[in-house]
């Protein structure tokens, strides 16, 4: 009976000693993590000139433009600042007009409401710790987890299932792209699951597959990024296939902003209504042929900024492809699928007012001129869910509902 007891007490100390190791793991894990943490948002949110509370939360910072997060990058230390392009694309101004009874009107961001940024600086949407915390790790805090259409030619749509995303897009491949613009009508999609994105973007691609060279920007719903539903100006980059560089925005030193009118990452309102006014945005991304970086212009107000071309190596005589249209993620991967939303969540067939549109597509050739692409092809990888048509006046309609009666 004795040793009965002596050894019930010895497991118990045992157990003891097992359940301290593991609580100071996890106690040193946790500390660590809000070490990195912390050092992080002290590297990304810079010191402001002046701070802007947005009514919808967001805090805008407005940062000198010589102490942007651009500044951070190795090759970029002793960068002088590009404050304009040398050249616009010409036919800059040559945009399809819409007919007078289709209302569309550009669109502002709401932190104007509260105030503007200071000359010499820039407009940057604060970082917070629950942003960082909703990340896969401190390290891909920004970052894109998965790999965009890298040829649509040689790409099994299956292969579409395994990383969890669907397309609806146009593409054009097999020239030399040195920009393209774009319109694309601004919608809310709603998402079955907060860990899901939906999202309207331009890409400009180059190079193989695994180290593909990109350069996007559009509007999305991502919530795991930014903690909410709102609809929200992005840009991404990444030079290695988005394996380990790039990123959203302003998150990874990289893109360099000269505009202090516009935050990346900040939300889009009012937005498209069904049946209603619908909103819209341009979006122009060209390779400025004197200096090779390639800017980034939003509306027609001044450009937004540009990628420095010592990020892009593939990139150095223009694209090889561009991209147009809509992706979302799904998680339902053992069940049904999803009811995220593509664009407006209606099919193409619904057309004006009630589906999503991305119209007036363009490309910039060698010359530096805007112009139509020719050969457009289409990627869909599930028309029953999400679907793109090409209409008269140069309308792509595109999205879906995601799961349907043909959907399941």
């Amino acid at each position: 009976m004795m040793v009965h007891v002596s050894m019930t007490y010895g497991l118990v100390a045992l157990l003891l000693v097992m359940i301290s190791i593991c609580c100071t793991r996890a106690t040193v894990q946790a500390m660590t993590q809000q070490s990195e943490v912390r050092q992080l948002l002290k590297r990304l949110n810079k010191p402001a000139v002046k701070s802007i509370k947005s009514p919808d939360g967001d805090i805008i910072d407005c940062v000198h433009i010589s102490h942007q997060p651009a500044f951070d990058h190795p090759s970029l230390k002793n960068h002088t600042v590009q404050m304009r392009p040398s050249f616009h694309p010409l036919g800059l101004h040559d945009d399809n007009k819409v007919a007078s009874k289709m209302e569309t009107k550009s669109i502002p961001q709401i932190w104007h409401q509260n105030g503007r940024c200071p000359e010499d600086t820039i407009p940057i949407r604060r970082n917070k710790k629950g942003d960082v915390l909703r990340a896969s790790s401190v390290e891909r805090y920004g970052k894109k987890t998965h790999t965009t259409v890298p040829n649509p030619t040689s790409v099994d749509p299956n292969d579409f299932n395994i990383v969890h995303h669907e397309h609806a897009l146009a593409y054009v491949m097999g020239g030399s792209y040195y920009g393209t613009k774009a319109t694309m009508n601004v919608w809310n999609p709603k998402l079955e699951s907060p860990f899901e994105f939906s999202l309207s973007q331009l890409w400009i691609v180059g190079g193989p597959d695994k180290v593909l060279d990109t350069i996007e920007a559009g509007w999305h719903v991502y919530p795991s990024l930014h903690g909410d539903n709102k609809t929200r100006l992005f840009i991404y980059w990444t030079q290695d296939g988005y394996q380990s560089t790039g990123c959203y925005n302003l998150v990874c030193p990289g893109f360099i902003q000269v505009n202090k009118e516009i935050a990346l990452g900040a939300a889009i309102s009012p937005i498209s209504s069904y049946g209603g006014r619908q909103y819209e945005i341009t979006l122009l991304a060209w390779k400025d042929p004197k200096s090779g970086n390639w800017w980034l212009q939003y509306e027609n107000l001044s450009p937004l900024g540009y990628w420095p071309s010592s990020l892009f190596p593939y990139l150095t005589n223009g694209g090889s492809l561009v991209e147009w249209g809509g992706e979302i993620a799904d998680l339902n991967s053992n069940g049904p699928h999803t009811s995220t939303q593509m664009g407006s969540g209606h099919f193409p067939e619904e057309r004006f007012g009630k589906a999503s549109y991305i119209r007036n597509i363009q490309i910039v050739d060698r010359s530096n001129k805007l112009q139509a692409p020719q050969g457009v092809g289409t990627v869909i990888t599930r028309p029953n869910c999400y679907n793109m048509k090409s209409y008269s006046n140069g309308y792509f309609y595109y999205g879906g509902p995601g799961r349907n009666p043909n959907c399941p």
